[in-house]
């Protein structure tokens, strides 16, 4: 489980939240939402520990990610606004170069059918030998979010905007996924300004953004 406990976070001089607590349960999708300046994405930055919060403690199974680190690292996938892909490598290089990186989960080989079959499945499948910096944001999109169908899937994903940029097709793809995730009993976090429908069960936290007192 993913455990929030008296969160803060103040960017410059501006506190975006405090005292927030919350507790995530396998088989769960976290859907963070609020108004632009609330702090999501600050939210999901500290509960992947690429942000430090001003106080407060995220913990996994229990543990301090800050003690865990590349243990905790290994068991998360996060995908954020700059999608983090690489330009110069093709868009199956950067599905395998993502495997790589999982440390314990993608130890066994990933079949290079196995990369290609994803980036299929989000309707890439004629872009696998193409430098990703000759995709558009929709695609460049499709290719961090391939990811998501290599198996065995991390248990946690933290997702910022995952349906950005995204058609018909990419966006129904994805939902699938992450129903199939959580009903595996991983962890969704996610932030989404569109109607998408959200599998069960769902655990809503509205951010909204901290009002300076009036002198």
């Amino acid at each position: 489980m993913l455990d929030v406990i008296n969160l803060e976070c103040v960017r410059g001089e501006r506190q975006l939240f405090a005292a927030l607590g919350l507790r995530i349960l396998p088989g769960t999708c976290l859907h963070v939402a609020g108004e632009n300046g609330a702090g999501k994405t600050s939210l999901l930055r500290i509960l992947v520990g690429l942000l430090e919060p001003t106080a407060g403690v995220v913990r996994w199974r229990g543990e301090d990610i800050r003690r865990l680190r590349e243990e905790f690292w290994r068991e998360l996938v996060y995908v954020g606004h700059t999608n983090g892909i690489k330009d110069d490598l093709t868009a199956l290089e950067n599905v395998r170069f993502a495997w790589a990186l999982r440390g314990a989960h993608g130890a066994a080989r990933l079949h290079e059918d196995d990369a290609g079959a994803a980036l299929q499945a989000l309707g890439l499948g004629g872009r696998a030998s193409t430098p990703v910096r000759f995709l558009s944001q929709g695609q460049r999109r499709r290719v961090a979010l391939a990811r998501l169908l290599l198996a065995p899937a991390p248990p946690l994903w933290v997702l910022d905007e995952p349906f950005v940029a995204l058609d018909a097709r990419g966006v129904a793809v994805l939902s699938a996924r992450i129903a199939q995730h959580i009903g595996a009993g991983g962890i969704v976090a996610l932030t989404t300004h569109q109607e998408v429908p959200l599998p069960g069960p769902v655990q809503r936290l509205e951010l909204a953004p901290v009002r300076a007192e009036a002198a």
